[in-house]
């Protein structure tokens, strides 16, 4: 018997897709799942495998989390959970730590980093975690945690939310970084590669009544569109 678990059925969902643009329920998709799984155990490759996969019966809140676990039941994703110092600086030590690695998501507060890293090798995420050993960042690997893989992280204790359009592009949160940090501490950060030119990133900061003016001149200056989202009724439940 094999067993496999719903990110790796996820990913299975992912390949149908890619190959043939269909859509599989994750029923359907459970025997080319583990036919994927027996051919990785036995080192089976360039052979014929035939996997019978039935039903489309996939509804929109079920593919959503299909879609959230299928690259990292595929492997093309990693899942880490960072404990850096809370100071000034910290969040853009981070991401210069990460180099030159995709980051997929990114969900960052005062109290917890964890971020989704796209992978090529699993030797560049290991080279990158031995950086982040050597720089005091305490990571771990949550790839296989299925509580961390399918709950999100919740989002509290901003003093005021900026919403920023980044352009999907390489350098476009380190310019971010370089015009905010560390001026004003960031207390959390969210962004989720969306497939799109541009991606809508939730950005929270510390920044005193006296300094709205030069944030937001600040804002306009750095060309991304933004929102204050400070007096949304959302951001102010939850900073209640």
């Amino acid at each position: 018997m094999v067993i496999v678990g719903r990110d790796a059925i996820s990913a299975a969902v992912k390949d149908v897709y890619e190959e043939g643009r269909n859509i599989l329920e994750t029923s359907g998709a459970l025997a080319i799942a583990g036919a994927e799984a027996y051919c990785k155990y036995y080192n089976i490759k360039d052979e014929n495998v035939v996997a019978i996969a039935s039903g489309a019966n996939m509804d929109f809140s079920k593919l959503k989390l299909v879609v959230d676990l299928a690259d990292v039941g595929g492997g093309k994703e990693a899942l880490l959970a960072t404990f850096m110092p809370e100071e000034p600086g910290s969040f853009k030590k981070f991401c210069e730590l990460v180099g030159s690695m995709n980051i997929t998501e990114l969900a960052y507060r005062l109290i917890l980093e964890g971020d989704n890293v796209g992978v090529n090798e699993k030797s560049d995420l290991e080279a990158m975690l031995e950086r982040m050993k050597s720089s005091q960042f305490n990571t771990v690997n949550l790839s296989n945690n299925d509580l961390v893989k399918e709950h999100p992280r919740h989002l509290i204790l901003v003093m005021r939310f900026s919403q920023f359009i980044f352009p999907e592009k390489p350098g476009a949160l380190r310019k971010f970084l370089d015009d905010f940090c560390p001026r004003w501490n960031i207390t959390l950060f969210h962004y989720r590669e969306q497939g799109e030119l541009d991606a809508s990133v939730l950005v929270g900061f510390q920044v005193p009544k006296s300094e709205m003016d030069e944030f937001k001149n600040q804002a306009n200056n750095l060309g991304y569109s933004y929102e204050i989202e400070s007096l949304n009724e959302a951001s102010k439940l939850i900073i209640e």
